[in-house]
C-alpha cells in the first residue's frame, strides 16, 4: 500500500498549451481522492501523468516513498480501471481477470485461487467462463475491477469508469466501487465530470478548472464552504444561486435589485471579511434548499419576493424556478484570462432567475408572487472582482 503526492506537477504540449498547471495533490494510503470538473479542465491529464501515461512537464511525482517521474508506467505498482472497459473479448472472465497474473508467469493453480477470490469480492463467480459480449455493462465494469484488484496494487486509478452506463446502473456502481475500494484499501484516484458520483464517493474531492486546482476538501466542506464562485457553482444541484447585491453603508441590509434584506449582527460575526464591503458591491449566495416557501405570517427570518416561473415535482422535493429583478451571476460566462487567473462574471440578464427547494406539500403554481425565506446566516458571499469567498 502507498500515498500519491503532486507536488507542483504541470504539464505543456509542444504547441504551448498548459493542460495542468503546477497541481499540489496528496492521496493518503487508503483514502479515495476523487478529481472532478468539467470537460478540458486537466483532471484526465493529471491522472494520466500519475499512470504514466503523459510525460511531466515539472514538479515531483511520488507513489509511496518513490520518486516516480522517471519510471515506467509498467513499473509503478499501479493498477488502472479505463472508461471502455478494455476487455479482451476473446477471453472469459476468469482469463480475462487472471491476464496479468499469467504474464507473470504465476502457477495455473495460484491464479484460479486469486481469480476466484476476486470474482467473489466482485460478485462475478457464476460469470467466469462467459465472454464480456454476454455480460451487462456493470458486470464487464466489475471484470475490469477485478482484473485491476488481482494485481494488489500500491494505487488504484480510474478514469472515468462509470460513465458508459445507464443512470440506474451508474448509481448502483457507485455504491460498489466505494465497497470494494474500502475493503482492499487502496490509495485510490478517481477522475469524473459528474459532480454528484464526486460528492458521493469521495473521501475528499479536487475540483479543477482549467487546469487549476481551485478547492479541495471533504464533500460537505466544499458544499457549505466554497472557496470561490466557481466551486459555489459547480458543486452542488441545483446550483447555487448567485445574484448582484449592494451591503448598505451601515451594513443592517443587503440590496437586491429592488429589495431589501435585512441583515442581523450575526451575519458578520459568521462572515468576517463582510465588514469592508459596507456601502460596495457584492455577490450573495443562496442554496435552493436554504429559501423554503414563507408560511402565512411565522416568516423565521426576511423574505425575498419572487415570480414563480416552472415548477418541478419530484416527489420527495419540489423545484421551484423564480425570476426576481436583481442581477443574475452565471459562472458559465466567466471569460478565461490565463490558466490560472480568471476575469470577473459576465451576468447574462438584467431579470435574475433562481431555483428554491421547498417540501412536497408546498402550494405553489406557475405565475404566482412567491415568498421565499431567507436564513441570512446560510448566505455566500464573494467578492465581486476576484471572485474569491468573503472569509469567515
Amino acid at each position: 500500500m502507498a500515498s500519491i503526492a503532486l507536488e507542483k506537477i504541470s504539464k505543456v504540449y509542444r504547441n504551448g498549451f498548459e493542460a495542468v498547471h503546477e497541481l499540489d495533490l496528496s492521496v493518503k494510503d487508503g483514502e479515495f481522492m476523487v478529481i472532478v470538473g468539467p470537460s478540458g479542465c486537466g483532471k484526465t491529464t493529471a491522472l494520466r501523468m500519475v499512470a504514466g501515461l503523459e510525460e511531466i512537464s515539472s514538479g515531483t511525482l511520488s507513489i509511496g516513498d518513490r520518486v516516480v517521474n522517471d519510471v515506467a508506467s509498467k513499473d509503478r505498482d499501479i493498477a488502472m480501471v479505463f472508461q471502455n472497459y478494455a476487455l479482451y473479448p476473446h477471453m472469459t472472465v476468469a482469463e480475462n481477470i487472471g491476464f496479468a497474473l499469467s504474464l507473470r508467469k504465476i502457477s495455473r493453480a495460484e491464479v484460479k485461487t486469486k481469480v476466484g477470490e476476486a470474482a467473489a469480492m466482485l460478485g462475478l463467480t457464476e460469470y467466469l467462463n462467459q465472454k464480456p459480449a454476454q455480460l451487462s455493462g456493470g458486470q464487464r465494469q466489475r471484470v475490469a475491477m477485478g482484473r485491476a484488484i488481482i494485481r494488489d496494487p500500491s494505487v488504484f486509478l480510474m478514469d472515468e469508469p462509470l460513465s458508459n452506463l445507464d443512470a440506474k446502473l451508474r448509481v448502483q456502481m457507485r455504491t460498489e466501487v466505494r465497497r470494494i475500494q474500502q475493503r482492499i484499501g487502496v490509495a485510490t484516484l478517481y477522475v469524473t465530470h459528474d459532480q454528484t458520483e464526486a460528492m458521493t464517493m469521495g473521501d475528499r474531492v479536487a475540483v479543477m478548472r482549467a487546469g487549476v486546482l481551485q478547492q479541495c476538501d471533504a464533500p460537505k466542506l466544499l458544499y457549505s464552504n466554497p472557496k470561490n464562485l466557481f466551486v459555489a457553482a459547480f458543486i452542488g444541484s441545483p446550483a447555487m444561486n448567485l445574484f448582484e447585491a449592494t451591503l448598505s453603508s451601515d451594513g443592517t441590509s443587503l440590496q437586491l435589485g429592488s429589495q431589501s434584506i435585512a441583515l442581523s449582527d450575526a451575519v458578520f460575526e459568521a462572515n468576517a471579511g463582510l465588514a469592508a464591503y459596507k456601502g460596495r458591491k457584492i455577490i450573495v449566495g443562496l442554496r435552493a434548499e436554504d429559501m423554503p416557501i414563507a408560511e402565512g405570517d411565522q416568516h423565521q427570518g426576511p423574505v425575498l419576493h419572487g415570480h414563480v416561473e416552472a415548477v418541478e415535482a419530484l416527489g420527495s422535493e419540489i423545484l421551484v424556478h423564480f425570476s426576481i429583478d436583481a442581477t443574475r451571476i452565471s459562472p458559465e460566462t466567466f471569460v478565461e484570462k490565463t490558466s490560472d487567473e480568471f476575469v470577473g462574471a459576465a451576468p447574462i440578464a438584467m431579470i435574475g432567475e433562481g431555483v428554491a427547494r421547498v417540501q412536497p406539500r408546498a402550494t405553489v403554481t406557475i405565475g404566482q408572487n412567491a415568498e421565499f425565506t431567507i436564513f441570512c446566516e446560510r448566505l455566500h458571499f464573494f467578492d465581486p472582482e476576484s471572485q474569491e469567498a468573503v472569509s469567515k
